[in-house]
């Protein structure tokens, strides 16, 4: 197992992309801690999870909260004993321009998508430098370098968290810390189909962005969650700074669906 005994935590690990990576990564011996603020849900995916006799742990966490999240890393070094892997994947959005942006909606998305990976990457430095190394997988998205219309907010966000894979890559790499960003394109998660709800027309909306697929469907969760598993092993041992596109070729696209402009 290529992760065997290893503690990885997941942010916004109780739905889409986290639980599905929970579950792959405790397919390969993975210890898991769940940090989301959807109680009931993270506790259903830790029972999930036991249920398949993956060692897991829910703790509420607001990831754009400090406090919260030095809560975070202290429970899970009491109940695991260390930690050894970071996926900063608690994700918000909001599909407006900057023009139509509340500084309310602003600073929830910016705090939960680029706040949060900058706490937790900073509060879990110390605990993995304990165990002699680690690595950290920061979700971001196909919208930190090319974007569509009325993501100001979101894109902005994961711009920032490209940016900071590729500067905390330097400095934490002495304590043999991996710092590493995923961009997955569209995925098949709650998020999306949230998205979808706010348009004109969900259906044209999906069947308009499946035409604009090359592998003529969208990302499954696993997809994602297998890029993960990647990145935290012991398989990609030499590489760090990196943003890997998961996006089925999608970004080498120019044209976008219809309905999103």
């Amino acid at each position: 197992m290529r992760l065997q005994n290893k503690v990885v935590i997941i942010t916004g690990g109780s739905q889409g992309i986290g639980r599905a990576t929970a579950f792959r990564l405790g397919e390969e011996g993975a210890k898991v801690v769940i940090a989301d603020i959807n109680d009931e849900a993270g506790a259903q995916t830790v029972q999930d999870l036991k249920d398949v006799n993956v060692e897991a742990l829910y703790v509420r966490t607001d990831v754009s909260q400090e406090e919260d999240v030095k809560q975070l890393m202290e429970r899970t070094e009491e109940h695991f004993g260390g930690i050894d892997g970071l996926i900063n994947n608690a994700a918000a959005t909001v599909r407006k321009s900057v023009e139509d942006t509340t500084l309310a909606e602003w600073n929830k998305v910016i705090g939960v998508n680029l706040t949060g990976a900058f706490l937790c990457s900073k509060y879990v430095v110390a605990p993995m430098r304990r165990r002699g190394g680690g690595g950290i997988v920061n979700m971001a998205s196909w919208h930190a370098d090319r974007t569509i219309t009325r993501f100001a907010a979101y894109a902005s966000s994961k711009g920032g968290m490209t940016a900071l894979t590729r500067q905390m890559a330097l400095d934490v790499g002495v304590d043999q810390i991996r710092v590493n960003a995923v961009l997955p394109s569209t995925v098949d998660t709650p998020m999306l189909y949230e998205t979808f709800k706010a348009l004109p027309d969900p259906e044209e909306a999906m069947k308009q962005t499946l035409q604009h697929q090359p592998l003529g469907r969208i990302a499954t969760g696993e997809d994602i969650a297998n890029a993960c598993l990647f990145l935290l092993s012991d398989e990609s041992a030499f590489i760090s700074g990196h943003s890997l596109r998961v996006d089925g070729a999608a970004f080498n696209k120019v044209a976008r669906p219809l309905m999103f402009d």
